[in-house]
């Protein structure tokens, strides 16, 4: 516990150290990133190029396009990608990383503006850099002092501080994130209960036990939701027949004249009760790779039917087997 508390407390003051510092490079790279017609491309190698990406995530998520490039990759061939209408972001810690300078000063000559996030002013990449931000810390949280840990914390931490002062001078609203993140559109319908995004009333496929199958196909055509849910007398479900089912009976039987839903319908189907939640009833259909579930009560009467799309905002999903 002691040396837990001593890493923390160690980037704890790697931080504090480079809040100190923030000013007017600062400014100058939030201003430079919001006049520029392209990209943020972001790069750096090793432990800074992990920290790269997620910056670059995070830029992108926010308002700011960006995507990340690999020192590496970037000296055969994938410099391509870069314009004159980009920024670059370089990260290096001590400012020396060859492949980072090397991008840099190709990019330079292109005409490329480069901001530098690194520990070292006097650096080769602050030189080649228009703007430079210190994020220098006292010294590593790593007993050897070698090892990158508060360093990495605090080049993530001014990333961070980037992205949200520019998200915050382009207006970047909660609006525009979600439409940035359709995933978490799913994730919020997921919370809710299954009755507040189920089908009711005259759009369930409904019919009685006994009821000739043609006939019971009409309604099931009617309602297109490809399965109509068989009750008896006090509206308790007796069973479910779905495109599926009607396949197999072909097969078995050749025909559907003469047949009634009881020889046809699956019994007992799998169904979930109202107040359970949608992230529920999802496990479920995809643990029996299913794409409708009846709803019911406590007491096992029919309230309604949940279809996959309505889980998903009638996005697509692929069940895993």
């Amino acid at each position: 516990m002691e040396i837990a508390r001593r890493v923390l407390r160690t980037e704890i003051e790697g931080l504090e150290a480079v809040e100190r510092k923030l000013g007017a490079s600062f400014e100058a790279a939030v201003e430079l990133i919001l006049s520029t017609r392209g990209r943020v491309v972001v790069t750096g190698l090793g432990k800074s190029g992990l920290i790269g990406r997620k910056i670059s995530a995070t830029f992108s998520s926010t308002g700011t396009p960006s995507f990340f490039l690999h020192p590496a990759e970037a000296l055969h061939g994938d410099l391509g990608m870069v314009t004159r209408d980009d920024v670059l972001l370089a990260l290096s810690n001590s400012g020396k990383t060859e492949e980072v300078n090397l991008i840099a000063s190709v990019l330079k000559r292109r005409g490329v503006k480069i901001i530098a996030l690194t520990g070292n002013l006097a650096s080769p990449l602050a030189r080649l850099s228009d703007v430079v931000i210190d994020v220098g810390v006292p010294r590593e949280a790593c007993p050897h002092d070698l090892a990158p840990t508060a360093s990495t914390t605090a080049t993530l931490a001014v990333g961070d501080a980037l992205a949200v002062a520019l998200a915050e001078a382009r207006g970047f609203g909660p609006e525009d994130f979600r439409r940035n993140h359709p995933g978490g559109s799913l994730g919020e319908r997921l919370k809710v209960r299954v009755a507040e995004i189920m089908l009711t009333g005259e759009r369930l496929p409904l019919t009685s036990e006994g009821t000739p199958l043609q006939e019971a196909l009409l309604e099931m055509d009617r309602k297109r939701l490809g399965c109509i849910l068989i009750l008896d007398p006090q509206r308790r479900l007796r069973g479910i027949i779905t495109d599926g089912d009607l396949r197999r009976a072909l097969v078995r039987h050749g025909k559907v004249e003469g047949l009634t839903v009881d020889e046809v319908m699956t019994r007992d189907p799998k169904k979930i009760e109202k107040d359970r939640l949608a992230s529920e009833a999802l496990d479920l259909m995809e643990k029996h790779l299913i794409t409708v579930l009846p709803v019911v009560d406590v007491e096992g009467h029919l309230v309604g039917i949940l279809h996959l799309h309505d889980i998903l905002g009638k996005g697509s999903f692929k069940f895993t087997v």
